[in-house]
């Protein structure tokens, strides 16, 4: 386990594509499993479809990029290029000066319409990975932009299933027990503090921000500091 920036992100890709997964998604419930579901307000349109260009349309193409996570916490390098299902993410966490290389896999593509329990419908779009081999944790987290179609309010929606995975280093064992579940829950509240504040400066007039290329390549990092 390194405790700095990933040197070279293009090899660290390379290793990460031939991880397999580190758990079973048939398994994740009973002890030790957390289920999160996490909502944030980034602001309301008119009934109905999309608006070009309103809160739904801006969050998606942000959501996409990665663009939404905290820099102080996360950072994520990938091919900008590759297909969105299947596209290998290399997370780094960030906790004080330490760096932790996490590689996470692109599993599915969210894009529907769908009944709520109030009765209203809501169209939603996004996408989920998995954790792969070497993670700190276990499990998958699905990112979606949900706009309400009656009352035109949009939400992020994080849903995640999550358990500490084995960490051979006793001592990043030892502080991911301590500090794990708290940054975790910190990634969530600024997570969705950080887009609905982008989605409010884009939609104000201001540039959106898009992932940073980083040397030869179509590799990038995001989200934009």
């Amino acid at each position: 386990m390194r405790f700095t920036a990933h040197p070279d992100p293009d090899r660290g890709l390379r290793e990460i594509a031939a991880y397999g997964l580190n758990f079973d998604p048939a398994e994740t419930d009973g002890r030790g499993w957390h289920h999160d579901r996490v909502r944030h307000l980034l602001g309301d349109e008119e009934p109905g479809e999309p608006v070009p260009d309103g809160p739904f349309d801006l969050a998606c193409r942000m959501v996409l990029d990665y663009e939404f996570a905290e820099p102080k916490i996360m950072h994520a390098y990938f091919h900008a290029d590759a297909p969105l299902v299947g596209r290998d993410m290399l997370l780094e966490g960030r906790f004080i000066v330490l760096r932790f290389p996490m590689g996470v896999r692109v599993d599915a593509e969210v894009d529907e319409v769908r009944d709520r329990a109030d009765g209203t419908r809501e169209r939603s779009w996004g996408w989920s990975y998995r954790t792969l081999e070497h993670h700190l944790e276990r499990g998958r987290l699905v990112y979606e932009v949900v706009k309400n179609l009656d009352t035109g309010r949009v939400e992020f929606v994080m849903t995640g299933v999550s358990s500490r995975a084995k960490i051979p280093n006793p001592v990043v064992a030892l502080g991911f027990g301590v500090f794990g579940r708290w940054t975790q829950t910190r990634f969530y509240r600024a997570a969705g503090r950080r887009l609905a504040r982008l989605v409010a400066e884009v939609s104000a007039g201001g540039k959106r921000p898009e992932p940073r290329r980083i040397g030869p390549g179509d590799i990038v990092i995001a989200p934009t500091d």
